[in-house]
């Protein structure tokens, strides 16, 4: 039976077609628009010049997000924090040359040791609570008995030397798992990433070889005592994975 025409010889699969073309030609122009709220437009490496300044393509109209727990609201894009200095210079001057650091860069946020500018408040559970906290604080997380307990243990750097005692543990009362280590660095206490150390229990040695053992001391640390905010995890761990390339001199030499 023939399909029933609606004007001439139009019919009703000919316009379900058309209706599933035009729903993807707005789908795409949805998509490309709603993937472009951060970090447009554009600008050329070397010259600084904008590229695709607007247009229909270009981004979509600012959204602003409800926070939970009274956090108030977030708004995106998000202005004003395009403009990051950069303490790096370039190798030479050409677009995708590499930068080198000309600071500190395990501070600076270059390279691997680069940071998320992350809200400055802490991670929440689902009921509220703070998510990472000292051990002490949740009696109904603890160390396995068969397992090591860092607690007490010397922290060696990668020059193979002492960077402190492991005094406390930071857990993720969510998850259930060792977020960091405290570490007693003898000038003040720091947080180390839990996944970059090797627990050796038979030696009551801690193996952290992200940053020699001076380093260690340097690093950025939580303002409130018992507390650690989304913007300090990314500092404490872009300052210990930009170790792994600038804690010395060797690791920034390539292997050939």
């Amino acid at each position: 039976m023939d399909d029933i025409k609606i004007v001439g010889t139009f019919d009703v699969t000919e316009m379900v077609f058309l209706a599933f073309v035009l729903f993807f030609i707005v789908l795409i122009f949805y998509l490309r628009r709603e993937d472009r709220r951060e970090g447009y437009p554009l600008e050329d490496e070397v010259t600084g010049r904008v590229d695709t300044a607007a247009g229909a393509l270009h981004s979509a109209t600012a959204k602003t997000f409800l926070m939970p727990f009274g956090r108030g609201s977030v708004t995106t894009p998000t202005k004003g924090r395009e403009k990051v200095d950069v303490a790096g210079a370039r190798t030479f001057r050409s677009a995708g040359a590499p930068y080198y650091p000309t600071g500190n860069p395990l501070v600076d946020g270059i390279g691997p040791a680069a940071w998320a500018d992350r809200a400055n408040h802490a991670d929440l559970d689902a009921e509220g609570h703070n998510r990472i906290v000292p051990i002490g604080m949740v009696p109904a997380i603890t160390v396995h008995r068969k397992d090591a307990d860092p607690r007490g243990m010397n922290v060696v750097g990668a020059d193979g030397h002492s960077a402190g005692i492991v005094t406390d543990l930071w857990v993720d009362r969510a998850e259930h798992q060792i977020r960091y280590l405290e570490i007693d660095t003898g000038v003040r206490k720091v947080l180390a990433p839990m996944a970059m150390a090797k627990v050796k229990g038979s030696r009551r040695t801690v193996v952290i070889d992200a940053l020699n053992a001076a380093q260690f001391a340097e690093a950025p640390v939580p303002v409130t005592p018992g507390a650690i905010t989304l913007y300090e995890e990314e500092r404490i761990v872009a300052y210990f994975g930009g170790g792994y390339l600038y804690a010395n001199r060797e690791r920034q030499e390539p292997y050939l």
